[in-house]
């Protein structure tokens, strides 16, 4: 069931496991649109980081930071208006302030917030964000199915850790429209008629500001 969305630029987020990747990954499949994703992968500081995350923090941060910054760019020059067609991605450049809050020492943060605010200003925020949630439990159990080894030592508290940073950063946000999803542990990617839902749910328009439904089961 192919929905039209009322939105030219839509940000899916998420912890990590909730989904959001797969997610974009379908819409574009679907309807032939501009995905960015995010290339954590390719950061080689990020087993290093998770085995030594005091030592490692801020160099993983600022790689990360430098990445999105330089793929957000090049789709700036690529095209006059990144979002003059449809385009959904599997990140929003704030969740490299929302992670390095949590991450990074005082002093350190400090430094890296005046460099993130320098970059930020180049790019719009989304029509629309969307933030797949589920609780940590679930998380967690994604994170073992999808099999990475580097992620396989992450605690429940810095799940939870990031969670909070997210929700802190929402109820600030009063310039565009932010929806929060519950997805309680339902498989849009076995079960297509939960993927047409959350279509459905995210094709709807919003007043700025935060929203919330369930899609639990």
């Amino acid at each position: 069931m192919k929905i039209d969305f009322p939105y030219r630029y839509i940000a899916v987020e998420g912890n990590i496991g909730a989904g959001k990747t797969s997610f974009t990954k379908m819409v574009r499949d679907e309807y032939n649109c501009r995905l960015i994703l995010e290339e954590f992968a390719d950061n080689p500081f990020l087993p290093l980081f998770y085995e030594n995350p005091k030592r490692y923090a801020f160099t993983v941060e600022l790689f990360f930071m430098t990445e999105r910054y330089k793929q957000m760019e090049d789709s700036l020059v690529a095209q006059q208006s990144l979002f003059s067609d449809f385009t959904i991605s599997d990140y929003v450049f704030i969740k490299t302030l929302i992670f390095a809050r949590k991450n990074l020492n005082e002093k350190e943060f400090r430094l890296f917030q005046q460099l993130f605010t320098t970059l930020q200003q180049n790019f719009p925020n989304p029509d629309l964000l969307v933030y797949l949630h589920r609780n940590v439990d679930i998380l967690l159990k994604n994170i073992s199915k999808r099999g990475r080894d580097y992620e396989q030592n992450i605690q429940r508290e810095y799940l939870y850790n990031i969670q909070d940073s997210y929700f802190e950063y929402f109820r600030n946000i009063v310039s565009f429209p932010v929806l929060i999803i519950d997805l309680g542990d339902i498989d849009f990617i076995a079960e297509k008629q939960y993927y047409d839902i959350l279509k459905s749910v995210i094709a709807k328009e919003y007043t700025p500001g935060v929203h919330r439904v369930s899609l639990s089961v």
